[in-house]
């Protein structure tokens, strides 16, 4: 947990990372070698973060005293976990829902009950192969039909529902490319027709970016229109000149995150300044989770962790 005699924790806003950036992603079949947890969590501390998300179910330990245990080592908080449900799906809700709550019933029991963690809702990503193939250049011919879109809804309440009565823990929902809500015009629609006391939006912002296929984006505008339901924060970057090679020689997804779509901090174009600043601006005392999505055995994550952290002190946070 944070130790109040830190000065970092007098800060409004907090840094965390994630074992993404290590390469421990929730897709199957991608290869490589996993870290160990133990070695991810020793280095995420060692380059400055104070807290960490769970990462997939079970590459941390799922008992609650243990999972407390090892965090303790190195004094981080447990800030969330990412759970991946097939909302478009009505048949698998059910389990969707019992997967969302063993989840949070573990963050509730190994977080911090003073600054709880959030359960990180999200589309099953890349279980569709149309969306794999045209991540980062979406129309709205391949998005959700009506009906779909009704189901995805429904489930998304129905998960949040059950997460706040089990646990009391709040959900926020992680827009993703390689799977439906990606494009900014699907996050308003998904934040227009969801229930503002159950669920909030993690802004992921290098998902943001490439999901915009290309267009300008805008975060103050974003921020304007959705700053009460901005709970959580994911900071990764995006290359253009990766996310431009993509669009033109049609790489689907994973072969864009190989070539490095998902850069360090200040190499790509997401204005993380302009962020920060409206993140003050709306007052945010959350966290940011630094989240540099590599596949497994890309890059060196420790270099990488410690360049972003750097990069971000040096915007005051």
């Amino acid at each position: 947990m944070i130790n109040p005699s830190d000065p970092d924790s007098s800060r409004t806003i907090r840094v965390a990372n994630a074992p993404c950036s290590w390469g421990t992603l929730e897709f199957k079949g991608l290869g490589g070698a996993q870290v160990d947890c133990k070695v991810m969590l020793q280095e995420l501390a060692d380059t400055g973060y104070v807290g960490t998300e769970l990462g997939d179910w079970g590459y941390m330990p799922v008992e609650a005293a243990a999972l407390e245990r090892l965090l303790g080592r190195w004094d981080l908080s447990l800030r969330g976990a990412f759970v991946p449900v097939a909302l478009s799906d009505l048949d698998r809700h059910d389990t969707g829902i019992e997967k969302a709550v063993r989840t949070a019933r573990l963050l509730a029991a190994a977080g911090d009950p003073t600054d709880p963690p959030f359960l990180v809702l999200a589309d099953e990503n890349a279980a569709n192969p149309e969306r794999v193939q045209h991540a980062g250049r979406i129309t709205s011919e391949q998005g959700m039909t009506r009906n779909q879109w009704e189901v995805f809804i429904k489930g998304a309440h129905l998960v949040a529902s059950a997460v706040r009565e089990e646990t009391g823990l709040k959900t926020v929902f992680h827009h993703h490319c390689a799977g439906f809500v990606e494009t900014p015009e699907e996050i308003d629609h998904l934040l227009s027709k969801t229930d503002p006391q159950l669920i909030g939006l993690v802004l992921d912002t290098g998902h943001y970016v490439y999901g915009a296929g290309g267009r300008s984006v805008d975060f103050q505008e974003l921020f304007n229109q959705y700053a009460d339901r901005i709970r959580y924060v994911h900071f990764k970057d995006c290359e253009p000149n990766i996310a431009e090679a993509a669009r033109l020689q049609g790489w689907d997804y994973f072969e864009a995150v190989g070539k490095g779509l998902f850069c360090e901090l200040g190499q790509g174009c997401v204005d993380f300044s302009g962020i920060i600043s409206s993140l003050r601006e709306m007052d945010y005392r959350g966290w940011i989770v630094v989240e540099q999505d590599v596949l497994p055995g890309m890059g060196a994550p420790r270099l990488s962790a410690a360049r972003n952290r750097h990069y971000l002190r040096n915007l005051g946070v």
